[in-house]
């Protein structure tokens, strides 16, 4: 059948024209054999592809509409083109392709992150280490402060010494300085 046909019997048709469709549809060189439903169609009445590359027509389909006066046509079903199959099998080829080069793509990520997440773990460890050490050093300064602790309750017995020695010597030195004004005093008269 060519385009022209196709499209027309795909149309709804009714009287003279539905009578006249039926009957071509009908003829014997359009429909040499009609396909077993388990083989050529599926349970919702769609055409499977081993029918669609078969060279016989597709049975026709229970009429659904729920008018008597309206019958529909049937789909013209020509066979597959050579080029289709060539055309989907390079499809299906370029999309394995795509799909490989998606996979690929994530995982690069997934091995950089993996990579990262290492050198994090390294970094994190380096800086458990240093503060391993920090906490060592610190632990040492404090025994170290511990030990001097009484050097420097001496030293700070020793400065209050100091100040009161310092007290007592301005003390001595305002006491001496009254006893020459005196003394001086003394010897004037």
């Amino acid at each position: 059948m060519t385009k022209e046909n196709s499209k027309r019997n795909k149309m709804a048709a009714t009287g003279d024209d539905a009578a006249a469709m039926d009957s071509i549809s009908r003829a014997p060189a359009a429909q040499p054999a009609a396909p077993t439903p388990a083989a050529g169609s599926s349970q919702d009445g769609r055409v499977t592809e081993a029918v669609l590359e078969s060279p016989a027509a597709v049975p026709k389909r229970p009429n659904s509409n729920s008018d008597a006066g309206v019958e529909t046509a049937e789909e013209a079903v020509e066979p597959a083109d050579p080029d289709i199959n060539e055309l989907c099998t390079d499809m299906f080829g370029k999309m394995a392709i795509f799909l490989q080069g998606e996979l690929t793509g994530i995982c690069e990520d997934y091995r950089l992150l993996e990579n990262m997440n290492k050198l994090t773990s390294l970094k994190y460890m380096e800086m458990k280490d240093i503060s391993v050490n920090i906490s060592r050093n610190l632990q040492d300064l404090n025994n170290k402060y511990a030990s001097l602790q009484p050097y420097l309750d001496q030293i700070n017995q020793i400065e209050e010494q100091v100040s009161s020695l310092e007290q007592a010597a301005y003390k001595l030195d305002a006491y001496s300085k009254k006893l020459e004004a005196r003394f001086k005093k003394l010897e004037k008269r």
